[in-house]
């Protein structure tokens, strides 16, 4: 990487204020003396090929992407790593010559658990709430690593065609997990006595969402961790994306 490589970088989403990734993007360039900008930009649903075309165009060299954007993106990019393949969504874009879409949500979920206290998932038991974007990337990610992958979600069918396209199981009352990983929205409070038990009842809890937004294990009652940890893993491998894309 030359003296005069700038790396213009940042995240698109809404909402996006709250996002810890400038802070720790800056990090990550100013530990690897890499001359770069990183901004959190609010994209609304439904606009994200557009303004990823415009920020291309203002110099901009990498993104990431969150809420609500993440298959926008997926749709955007003329080139898919295999987990976006498997998972139709893309947390992270390199605009190179062409558009790629990486998603980096799995190393997060990996780490995450593993800085959670469970650091080989393979035949682990592991209860993934939720089946949006995260949740699939999770769920993926965690069969593909040997665990058996259970689902719940509060509309039954997204959770049944999850489990069905990714060789998951639904969840059912009585059993018990070595983790639970959360992807609900921040203030969800699932109605299901059961699964309640089950999340209690695990050695290991990790709501994805973080700092304020992270209110779902004072909702179960136990304690948990937050999903700054995933959000860490998953910028490193972001960020060395950029960093090898752009080097001389």
């Amino acid at each position: 990487m030359t003296e005069t490589t700038f790396l213009k970088l940042g995240v698109i989403g809404d909402p996006v204020e709250h996002s810890a990734s400038p802070r720790l993007q800056r990090r990550l360039l100013d530990a690897a003396g890499v001359p770069g900008s990183y901004e959190a930009i609010r994209v609304p649903a439904g606009t994200g090929a557009s303004a990823i075309e415009d920020l291309r165009e203002r110099g901009y060299v990498g993104l990431n992407v969150t809420t609500p954007l993440k298959r926008e993106a997926f749709a955007r990019a003329e080139w898919h790593d295999a987990t976006a393949l498997a998972t139709g969504s893309v947390n992270t874009l390199v605009l190179g010559e062409r558009i790629e879409g990486y998603n980096t949500d799995g190393i997060g979920v990996l780490g995450g658990l593993a800085d959670a206290g469970l650091r080989d998932v393979a035949g682990s038991r592991i209860l993934v709430l939720g089946a949006g974007p995260t949740a699939r990337t999770a769920v993926a990610t965690l069969v593909a690593a040997g665990a058996a992958v259970f689902v719940w979600n509060r509309t039954v069918a997204k959770a049944e065609a999850l489990v069905r396209e990714f060789d998951a199981h639904a969840f059912a009352a009585g059993l018990r997990f070595d983790a639970v990983l959360s992807t609900l929205a921040p203030g969800a409070e699932p109605n299901d006595r059961a699964l309640v038990a089950a999340v209690i009842d695990a050695p290991v809890f990790v709501d994805a969402n973080y700092a304020a937004r992270a209110t779902l294990a004072r909702f179960f009652g136990r304690r948990g961790v937050d999903g700054l940890a995933m959000l860490e893993h998953s910028a490193r491998a972001s960020f060395e994306l950029w960093r090898v894309a752009f080097a001389p």
